[in-house]
């Protein structure tokens, strides 16, 4: 196993994206684990778009030193996995 150092500034420098990366923190520290969801469902409590949301996640996904964000499946919109590293 290699190890990766990883700094904030490998996050994405936006506040819509720092914005859904503390939801997501929150969110996996709420359910003690992983959480798997669809942007439609969580755009209302981000004040985001799903379209806005996808996007964003692309960006997060590898770039959160503490989250393991990756597209688990896709059946009708993209189903997102977040766990804590």
């Amino acid at each position: 196993m290699s190890a990766h150092v990883s700094t904030s500034s490998s996050l994405p420098d936006s506040p819509k994206a720092r914005k859904l990366a503390n939801y997501l923190r929150e969110e996996v520290a709420d359910t003690g684990g992983e959480l798997y969801f669809k942007s439609k469902f969580i755009a209302d409590d981000v004040d985001l778009s799903p379209k806005e949301i996808g996007a964003l996640m692309a960006q997060l996904e590898g770039g959160v030193p503490d989250l393991t964000i990756e597209k688990w499946s896709y059946t009708s919109a993209t189903t997102w996995r977040v766990e804590p590293r």
